[in-house]
């Protein structure tokens, strides 16, 4: 019986040992790195209200770049990006901004009818447009995403979810055929949540 007990002493505490070791892995693991600060930006929102990069200081965003006449990743991406909203309805400290490739198409009435048929929360997902040459630069420079036009004119572009920091800061890429994609992006989301904003800016309330 003393053999018993001590045996089952040594499997609780080899157990808790190891609970411990993992709870530290993934501590260590959740420190997600800087990948670049996003700069600052003026854009229209589908309700053609002016969206800046401080307007979203306070809370962790996540970005992706897409067209409304994208014929090819862009409903599958648009899709994912509802999976999210859907999860983070009571989420205030969470947006999900999806970026027009193609502005010359893509006015505030036509990202509007986009969302409506999405049936976006427009509280937490904004869609934004802007003069082509700042959306290419921010695009391409400022977020480091690909983006081209074809030889029929039609834009190519990245297919990543870009998650950002409420310090406005670049924290984690996902792509789109990622297996469990919501569910690591719900993931990222909650580790930036945890962490304690660095800037005074986004330690403020803010209404978009």
């Amino acid at each position: 019986m003393a053999w018993v007990v001590a045996f089952l002493l040594i499997a609780l505490l080899i157990t808790g040992a190891a609970s411990i070791f993992r709870h530290a892995e993934r501590k260590s693991s959740d420190q997600l790195p800087v990948l670049a600060s996003v700069p600052d930006f003026h854009f229209t929102t589908q309700d053609g209200k002016t969206l800046s990069r401080a307007d979203l200081l306070g809370k962790v965003w996540v970005a992706d770049f897409i067209f409304t006449r994208c014929a090819g990743p862009c409903p599958m991406m648009s899709s994912r990006m509802a999976e999210v909203s859907r999860e983070l309805k009571k989420a205030d400290n969470v947006r999900l901004v999806s970026v027009s490739i193609d502005p010359e198409h893509d006015t505030p009435e036509v990202l509007k009818g986009y969302a409506s048929r999405l049936q976006a929360d427009l509280g937490h997902w904004i869609f934004l447009t802007g003069p082509k040459s700042a959306i290419q630069e921010f695009t391409t420079r400022g977020m480091l995403q690909a983006l081209a036009t074809d030889s029929s004119g039609i834009p190519t572009h990245s297919t990543r979810f870009l998650v950002v920091d409420r310090d406005g800061q670049l924290r984690k890429t996902r792509n789109l055929d990622e297996p469990e994609l919501v569910q690591k992006l719900l993931m990222d989301i909650g580790d930036l949540l945890r962490e304690t904003p660095s800037n005074k800016e986004a330690s403020k309330p803010s209404a978009p």
